[in-house]
């Protein structure tokens, strides 16, 4: 690689999340010289806020599955994660001194479960590349036919021009993280399709009684199935003041988010005991003592949290003592939800950059050189680690692009210079 910079492509980077950095990775390897821009004053800060519960980088189900996950996008992203799989983030994060493991729900987690020493070492990486990393430089559009116009933190602006740039700048769900959506509105000035941003992996709201909601917002439902349609989801969901949240409900956040859109609500069934029949459950409370309460035999033949208990008293007013009757609505617990809890508390964001407005190398058709990849891409994909690995595969593949555009020959990893 020439130490003389001003002999190699520029490239400009805008955002410092997975994307961005792993195409400047590849990039910077590859002979161009990198600079990364972001309007946040440190990199990476979804992928720390990602980390926080345990960073989930991948999922380790065969790739067929694995691939299905993306619905309507599944055709478009299937060449780039076969480029980039769940191997490929898995041995990159070893790479950086993070080793990983599956596990029992088949995520993919860093052994020190954490973001922060994967980030560290990241940048020490870009960093010995060359790569230049400029912080609180905040995108405001396009200048001319290649240059980008940018916000510094003292309100003044600059135009950096540049031979390929590369928009990453991420969804708009957290947008006190850096990525707020701001892109959708210059790019479709610049003429490129943008679909409508929604939230996606969202809670929803639920009109729980001044008394549910006073005693159980905050409070767990365990193990417990919720189906909506023909798709069921096991896992955990979260009584919140407005709604409910969860890893069960997110689950289901795209086809609930059209159905309320179109209808103006949407009913789900919960079964609060999913690993029990309901002949099993009707028999034990057949065996409980007619005297006693409702409650008493519920918490008795059941195991039943109250939470539990009282949701299936939210649905139904006055819940029947027939033990056949009983045992049905616990499996059974219908649910009437509203609107999305909004982007501002989203996991992800559905919409994006439209599948038409790219080539198959991820460059905008209506602005030739300008490229795009991670979450701001209209694709969505539940959690469990399939939102981490579409953005870094996208992020190599987009970097391929411009590789293949500059007249680079991208290097292996082990072939890079360190």
């Amino acid at each position: 690689m020439s130490s003389d910079a001003s002999a190699r492509p520029s490239v400009a980077i805008i955002g410092a999340g997975p994307a961005g950095l792993i195409a400047a990775e590849r990039l910077a390897q590859a002979g161009a010289a990198v600079t990364v821009f972001d309007r946040m004053p440190s990199p990476g800060r979804k992928l720390l806020m990602a980390g926080r519960g345990g960073l989930n980088l991948t999922h380790g189900e065969p790739l067929p599955a694995f691939l299905a996950r993306y619905g309507a996008a599944e055709p478009w992203l299937t060449p780039m994660i076969e480029a980039f799989p769940p191997e490929a983030t898995r041995a990159f994060a070893a790479g950086l001194g993070e080793e990983t493991f599956v596990g029992s729900s088949g995520r993919v987690f860093p052994k020190s479960m954490k973001a922060s020493p994967l980030l560290r070492a990241w940048l020490r990486r870009l960093d010995a590349l060359g790569v230049t990393l400029r912080l609180r430089m905040d995108w405001i559009g396009f200048d001319g036919p290649s240059a980008n116009r940018f916000r510094r933190a003292d309100g003044s602006e600059e135009v950096i021009d540049g031979d390929a740039t590369l928009l990453a700048v991420g969804g708009a769900s957290w947008p006190r993280l850096g990525s707020d959506g701001s892109f959708a509105a210059i790019l479709t000035a610049a003429g490129v399709a943008v679909t409508p941003l929604r939230a996606a992996n969202s809670g929803f709201a639920v009109a729980w009684s001044e008394s549910f909601r006073g005693r159980f917002a905050g409070e767990p439902l365990k193990n417990i199935a919720i189906s909506f349609g023909r798709k069921s989801v096991r896992g955990e969901a979260m009584v919140t003041k407005y709604g409910l949240e969860g890893g069960a409900i997110y689950a289901l956040s795209a086809p609930l988010r059209d159905a309320v859109a179109r209808e103006g609500s949407a009913t789900v069934t919960l079964d609060l005991l999913p690993q029990r029949s309901a002949e099993a459950i009707a028999g034990r409370l057949a065996r409980q003592r007619p005297s006693e309460s409702l409650a008493n035999r519920l918490r008795k033949a059941t195991q039943l949290a109250p939470v539990a208990i009282n949701l299936m008293r939210e649905a139904v007013r006055d819940l029947p003592r027939d033990p056949t009757a009983l045992a049905a609505l616990i499996k059974s617990v219908p649910l009437t939800i509203g609107e999305p809890s909004g982007l501002a508390r989203a996991i992800s964001t559905a919409g994006g950059v439209s599948r038409d407005a790219i080539d198959d190398t991820l460059m905008l058709t209506a602005r030739p050189g300008t490229f795009v990849a991670g979450e701001m891409l209209d694709w969505e994909a539940p959690t469990g680690g399939y939102l981490l690995q579409a953005v870094m595969a996208t992020g190599v593949a987009a970097a391929s692009g411009i590789a293949a555009r500059l007249g680079l020959s991208p290097r292996p990893p082990s072939e890079a210079p360190t």
